[in-house]
């Protein structure tokens, strides 16, 4: 069998064991340590955010950040529908209730019309949102001015989405720095990884000191173990706090290398769309930057004389090639099914026609030419 071309796989650099193998040495290998401070410095330093708390996934930052923005049984929360599971699931974790708004088609992101219609509709039904959870989805920013503005319009705050888009940026202000609090992933198939884990960002230092003792059994500051709140087991360790500092050494080429992954793709899939085909990527829009974190596109059938995305995630299945859709909505998801949504329906296209392809930073020419291969005999 040939080998796994996988679609986004770990990318280890050369500093990843020095920082480990120091945690050894030095025998921190218990939670916390000098490697997480240096994490969050480190990511602080990148982000030009002004206080981080390294976690153990980004879901434990959502779900953190919505404690902190006081979110309870009986809330709502407005959450883009098209996205990962783990951007809603904290909403449940809460005891509230997760309140879905569709994309517009420049970003794929949450839009900021639709996301004011459901505000007024809300609040018109008695329920005004305790916050709004906007994604950046596959590292392209969602249009963070305008969302921005329709929340301080009704005075709620944003709990900015970046899992997929570290290295991304709006006219230089970095992803993770436009809400009141912002989540950062490194999961294994992430831009960068530390196996698991994830990152609280924010301006707002009083909230990260209070997310961090609640990450940590909200052990109160006394000599035995007392606690006056509910804590979580939530913060990130100094091993794998270690593996993160040796992939922030190296984030700028794996966001160089997943651009130069897209503008290949670009290259590839003009040469098809010469033969009649119509393949459609996701372009920049002016002022934005993509970490490119996966590669995706589009494929009308109507428009590519039938073919279906399956029939190309099948077609590179069959020769050990993996691609993946698009994030099925989580209106559609049955889990939400009694959830509100606001929407044209243009989340159910993407997902319909979407298709991201292998978009690893690891990528080596023998793995392109047989993609390339494959989607030329496809579309011949």
């Amino acid at each position: 069998m040939k080998s796994k071309i996988w679609l986004s796989s770990p990318h280890m650099g050369n500093m990843e064991q020095v920082f480990v193998k120091e945690a050894f040495d030095t025998n921190w290998i218990a939670p916390l340590g000098p490697h997480v401070n240096g994490f969050e410095a480190d990511l602080q330093g990148f982000t030009g955010a002004g206080h981080a708390a390294a976690l153990s996934s980004g879901t434990a930052a959502l779900h953190l950040a919505l404690i902190m923005l006081g979110v309870k049984a009986g809330d709502e929360v407005i959450c883009q529908s098209f996205t990962f599971s783990a951007s809603a699931n904290p909403i449940v974790y809460q005891g509230a209730m997760p309140v879905f708004v569709d994309s517009e088609k420049e970003t794929w992101n949450m839009c900021p019309v639709a996301l004011e219609e459901a505000i007024r509709d809300r609040m018109d039904k008695g329920k005004k949102p305790a916050a709004i959870i906007a994604v950046h989805l596959y590292g392209m920013p969602a249009k963070m001015d305008e969302i921005g503005a329709v929340a301080k319009k009704y005075d709620i705050p944003v709990i900015e989405d970046a899992a997929e888009a570290l290295g991304s940026h709006i006219k230089g202000k970095m992803c993770g720095t436009f809400g009141k609090l912002n989540i950062l992933s490194f999961n294994g198939n992430k831009i960068i990884t530390t196996s698991g884990g994830g990152a609280l960002v924010s301006e707002d230092g009083e909230l990260i000191a209070k997310a961090r003792f609640l990450a940590t059994q909200a052990r109160d500051n006394a000599p035995h173990y007392q606690h006056s709140h509910i804590g979580y087991n939530y913060r990130m360790s100094n091993v794998v706090a270690a593996i993160g500092r040796g992939q922030m050494v190296v984030l700028n080429d794996r966001v160089a290398a997943r651009r130069a992954n897209y503008d290949r793709y670009v290259r590839l899939f003009g040469e098809i769309n010469a033969k009649g085909y119509h393949i459609e990527l996701l372009p920049e829009p002016e002022g934005f930057f993509s970490n490119r974190w996966l590669t995706t596109v589009t494929i009308d059938p109507e428009k590519n004389m039938g073919i279906i995305r399956e029939d190309v995630r099948l077609a590179l299945e069959a020769e050990n090639i993996e691609s993946r859709p698009l994030w099925k909505p989580m209106h559609l998801q049955p889990v939400f099914a009694d959830a509100p949504f606001y929407g044209d329906g243009t989340s159910e296209r993407l997902f319909d026609q979407g298709l991201c392809l292998p978009s690893g930073s690891n990528l080596v020419e023998d793995d392109w030419q047989r993609i390339e291969a494959e989607l030329l005999q496809l579309f011949v």
